[in-house]
């Protein structure tokens, strides 16, 4: 594994200690480097995996503080994508002019055997990643989903063998501090914009995106959304071949609205009703995904025949049950305005939607002429409620909710036999849960106990 000499020669710095900051120490020390591991919280997310990296040797695990003074004098640090930027473990190794990777980067040094395929965007990584792993396995090839989507790539790098494809869900954080990363074949969804708690402006957010062309090469094969301007600027001047998806026009893959059919280049691919995925955005992150797959040389047919068995992941526009004629959909991995739009737009009937989390800055004005033809009530709640509340007032019908399980009795009270309710928040979770995973799954319980 090629790491910095200076990292053999002392301690590099671990800050956060998720998944992804474990696996980071696990691989380090399995370099026999010395790592300094710490996570601001007594009780981080990974508490038992945590625990057992202080057996580990030439580990130091400190939780609930980071000794700025250890990491002021670390040979390197290697930060998790939940750190934000202005933490001050990481003011203080930008201004001691300590060099910060990210568990990315560290873990795809380890990986040099493998090929990589990235997936990035504000909307679709997680399904298009998963269904790139899905069709590369139908395909008969050892491939693994990792990164955002779940597993951490250096989680991977520690496991032997190691599969021939990596399908990496990468976010714009994670992006911001991998100078080394250099996929094989990259995906770039769609760019609208998400973040704005944490980015100072669209164009800073868009600007992370764009590391993911930082090594370019012309060997290197990039799947773009040709219907997104902004993709389109982003990738103009960047090296390597363009692959585009559309849903609007005779691309490399493309939809045939008056055929019903998925197209690759001029041949039918999979006709829509074989496609188990809600909403137009589906069919954008299965072109996009039979794109990458088939450039790494997957047949089409084996591309068709892969997309028929896959279904909708958790949390992702999932249809969880019908009770009384009334749909549930749990779309809690929309955490942001474009997210929600996508599924909103997916909708063909009538729904009552749930609206509310934490505020992430940007306005829910966009969402109010979309829900005028179909929406039956919105449902605003958490700290976003008064937010969402007063820029959708006179749009559509409004209630406050207070508690998720108020929230929940206030939908299905409302919901009559035809309709769906659909949980897509367009805010991040933290106000009430741990993750959108947790506020999904007490959604999912709900329904379930109908």
């Amino acid at each position: 594994m090629k790491l910095p000499e200076s990292w053999r020669h002392g301690t590099v710095a671990v800050i956060g200690l998720g998944k992804s900051g474990v696996a980071a120490t696990r691989l380090l020390a399995r370099e026999h480097v010395k790592v300094y591991a710490s996570d601001g919280s007594q009780h981080p997310y990974a508490e038992d995996a945590v625990r057992a990296l202080g057996t580990l040797p030439g580990v130091e695990v400190e939780l609930g503080h980071h000794n700025l003074a250890r990491i002021q004098h670390a040979a390197g640090v290697v930060v998790s994508p939940g750190v934000p930027p202005d933490a001050p473990p990481l003011k203080t190794a930008r201004e001691s002019g300590i060099p910060i990777v990210s568990e990315l980067d560290v873990g795809c040094r380890a990986l040099e055997d493998t090929r990589v395929i990235a997936i990035t965007g504000t909307n679709g990584k997680t399904t298009t990643t998963a269904l790139i792993a899905h069709l590369l396995r139908s395909a008969g090839l050892p491939a693994e989903a990792v990164g955002n989507i779940g597993r951490p790539v250096s989680d991977m790098a520690l496991s032997s063998p190691h599969p021939q494809f990596l399908a990496i869900e990468v976010s714009s954080f994670q992006l911001h501090d991998s100078p080394h990363f250099a996929p094989d074949i990259g995906v770039l969804t769609n760019l609208a914009p998400d973040h704005l708690d944490r980015y100072a402006s669209v164009d800073e957010y868009y600007a992370d995106k764009a590391m993911l062309f930082r090594n370019a090469h012309g060997k290197n094969a990039w799947v773009v959304n040709g219907d997104d301007r902004a993709v389109l600027d982003m990738v103009k001047s960047v090296t390597g071949t363009k692959l585009q998806f559309s849903l609007e026009w005779k691309a490399d893959a493309w939809y045939d609205a008056a055929a019903g059919a998925l197209m690759l280049k001029n041949g039918v691919l999979l006709h829509r009703e074989a496609l188990n995925l809600l909403g137009a955005h589906n069919v954008a992150n299965a072109l996009a995904a039979a794109l990458a797959v088939h450039r790494a040389g997957v047949a089409p047919s084996v591309i068709a025949e892969g997309l028929k068995s896959f279904r909708a992941l958790p949390h992702r526009l999932e249809p969880v049950r019908e009770v009384d004629g009334v749909q549930w959909i749990n779309d809690s991995k929309a955490t942001n305005i474009a997210s929600t739009v996508v599924a909103v737009e997916a909708m063909t009937r009538p729904y009552v939607l749930l609206l509310g989390g934490r505020h992430k800055g940007e306005p829910y004005t966009r969402l109010g002429p979309l829900l005028k033809s179909q929406c039956r009530l919105v449902i605003a709640y958490g700290e976003a409620g008064p937010i969402v509340a007063k820029d959708l007032e006179g749009q559509v019908p409004i209630e406050r909710g207070t508690t998720f399980a108020d929230v929940l009795a206030r939908a299905q009270k409302a919901a009559r036999p035809g309709d769906a309710v659909l949980l897509s928040p367009a805010c991040s979770s933290y106000d009430q849960f741990k993750n959108y995973e947790e506020r999904g799954a007490t959604f999912r319980q709900f329904a379930e106990g109908l």
